[in-house]
């Protein structure tokens, strides 16, 4: 029963020291610590000094980097003093956990909250960390607040840590001094965490991420989704939005530097939302009766509902391991242990809800010094914390593909063309003897290329935005419904001969390709691994000669409005930049498309006739004619 009366009186009549303060806990009970960097960081000291005197307490906490380790303490008494339950949603796989497995408890970050509230794991004691009180008494809970609230609101017994170096934060995150027992004071540094460190391939992996990221988007990102690379590419984008469970300085810097302005959220509009605040002093300052953060419980920033209010909410979150079905391993990183419970899958399922969402899973290709592949056949000795119906998009260094909707064929082909070149046939083989890949799939040595995300670009065509790319592995369907979709007159034009049936293995040179002695470029429409192919340009290297025969093929709805000149530069500048002599066509007399096409090149033409055919030849040898 809480005291009733002047906060004041209250308040000064129930400060304690430490050790007075630790004095009330019994043995038997259990024990709620308050989490990440507002971890109480006194109490924990106090109570780890006195754990002698206690048998069988429970510390009930989220996964931290211990600021004083509760853990070796149960280690050594063999849990007979203290007893560690852990919640945490990952593969517990890493060295981060060794010793501690069996303390953890995996569960949803946005079921914790009914777990306590409901009484099912009832908290006897919760040992918290609060501002000073402010006129009227109320403390705020500052940078750690996810379940702190709920578990302080049940408990039994609360003690509070008074500390002038919590920040007031705006949000749900207060709690009045007499809905609290006990107070100790004593000011300390927060806990403070560095910047994460960034591995080489973060650069390559944010280039493709910002290519999903639209302008207006709401983000949530995971520690170690914010990368210095990361927020270095999402500096271009304009409007958006942060609703996450961690804010970190990261985040911070973006909204000072006016990419993150959340006018367009359209849940929440103008304010950061979040649980906690991870990261150094100069956050916790500027956290300080910020009106544009606001924190939250968990159970209402995690809640999948709440999430998919958001305009383009788009989750970014890291694994550590994805199968080619799509399976997911996760981990704290050995840098990330602050993370505790993952709210991935809550973030997951409250973007695919969001209308326009995505989510966007990333994984470098590679373990660290190259220690064998993060894209594996099955998952093995590792526990599945996102299951397959839930992985939309992954990015490696090597690329980016959509998984969402796909077969497992689908899915094991677009894998391994974004798993490191050096794994790629080894991940093959493994596919085929275990029916990931029917029996009819070779393997073909271009299938080891590595995207040239160099050669992408973007335009605005008739009001209607097109992307014009390298093609991938992914878009042979695509490629077979464009061929499939094409007048037969324009089948003539590009095959020489009429032609009713593309099957795979008679089209597989347009789409299984090395990007360098084969080239197809196509324009493309529509969300990534969805996209409408609107043409396909194409160069095949003649080794003889060392001149490369184009081919094209176009929509009729887009014909005559400059896409085959994109095309074709694309493909002379690409040629030119790996050493090829020139392009060459064939084409039938009655095209004059083709002819006009290639005259938009910036190279000297060589026209001749040979038998029915048109022969076509621009040379980069010489200068180059301005236009």
């Amino acid at each position: 029963m809480r005291e009733s009366g002047y906060w004041a009186d209250n308040y000064q009549r129930n400060k304690l020291s430490v050790e007075e303060a630790i004095g009330k806990i019994q043995s038997g009970q259990r024990i709620f610590i308050g989490s990440s960097c507002g971890e109480p960081q006194r109490l924990v000291k106090g109570l780890a000094d006195a754990s002698l005197t206690f048998t069988d307490l429970e510390i009930v906490r989220m996964f931290s980097g211990e600021s004083t380790s509760l853990s070796k303490i149960a280690e050594r008494s063999k849990s007979q003093n203290l007893n560690i339950r852990s919640f945490y949603l990952g593969s517990a796989n890493s060295k981060s956990f060794k010793g501690d497995l069996r303390f953890i408890t995996p569960i949803n970050l946005s079921d914790v909250h009914r777990l306590i509230k409901s009484q099912v794991l009832p908290i006897q004691v919760a040992l918290i960390q609060v501002s000073p009180p402010d006129d009227f008494g109320w403390m705020s809970m500052g940078i750690s607040v996810d379940v702190t609230g709920c578990a302080a609101e049940t408990a039994d017994l609360v003690i509070a840590q008074v500390n002038r170096k919590m920040p007031r934060v705006l949000g749900r995150s207060s709690i009045h001094v007499n809905d609290i027992d006990y107070f100790v004071e004593h000011d300390e540094t927060l806990i403070e965490i560095g910047t994460f460190p960034d591995v080489k391939s973060a650069s390559m992996i944010a280039k493709y991420v910002s290519r999903l990221v639209d302008d207006g988007s709401t983000m949530q990102m995971s520690l170690g989704a914010t990368s210095a690379a990361n927020i270095e590419a999402l500096l271009e984008k304009n409007d958006l939005g942060i609703h996450t469970q961690y804010v970190t300085n990261t985040i911070m810097k973006l909204m000072a530097m006016g990419v993150v302005t959340n006018k367009q959220k359209g849940f929440n509009n103008g304010k950061i939302i979040c649980s906690n605040a991870i990261g150094n002093q100069d956050l916790y300052d500027l956290l300080e009766y910020n009106s544009g953060v606001e924190f939250h419980p968990s159970k209402y920033v995690n809640d999948p509902r709440n999430i998919s209010e958001n305009n383009k909410m788009v989750a970014m979150n890291t694994g550590r391991e994805i199968d080619l079905t799509g399976q997911v391993a996760v981990d704290a990183l050995p840098f990330n242990n602050f993370s505790g419970v993952t709210g991935i899958l809550d973030f997951f399922r409250g973007a695919s809800m969001s209308e326009n969402g995505k989510s966007i899973l990333m994984l470098t290709s590679t373990r660290e010094h190259h220690h064998g592949s993060r894209i594996v056949p099955i998952l093995k000795n590792s526990a599945v914390v996102v299951p397959r119906s839930e992985v939309q998009y992954v990015v490696t260094e090597f690329g980016s593909v959509n998984l969402f909707g796909r077969s497992i064929q689908e899915r094991a082909t677009a894998l391994i063309s974004i798993a490191h070149p050096d794994f790629r046939e080894q991940l093959f083989e493994e596919a085929k003897e275990l029916g990931l890949l029917g029996p009819e799939r070779s393997l073909r040595e271009e299938m080891q290329a590595i995207y040239p995300l160099g050669l992408e670009e973007t335009r605005v065509i008739d009001g209607r935005t097109l992307t014009f790319r390298p093609v991938k592995l992914t878009d042979e369907r695509s490629i077979q419904e464009h061929y499939y979709g094409l007048d037969q007159s324009d089948v003539v034009s590009r095959f020489f001969h009429e032609k009713k049936s593309f099957v795979s293995k008679q089209i597989e040179r347009t789409f299984i390709i090395d990007y360098h002695k084969d080239l197809t470029i196509v324009a493309v429409e529509g969300q990534q691994g969805f996209e409408r192919i609107l043409a396909v340009g194409e160069y095949y290297l003649n080794p003889e000669t060392e001149m490369a025969e184009i081919a094209f093929s176009v929509e009729k709805e887009w014909q005559g409005k400059g896409i085959s000149s994109i095309v074709i530069r694309k493909l002379s500048e690409a040629a030119r930049q790996r050493g090829i002599k020139g392009l060459t066509a064939y084409t039938s007399k009655g095209n004059k498309r083709m002819v006009k096409l290639f005259n938009t090149l910036n190279y000297k033409v060589k026209t001749s006739t040979q038998g029915g055919m048109i022969y076509l030849e621009a040379s980069f040898d010489g200068v180059e004619e301005t236009e």
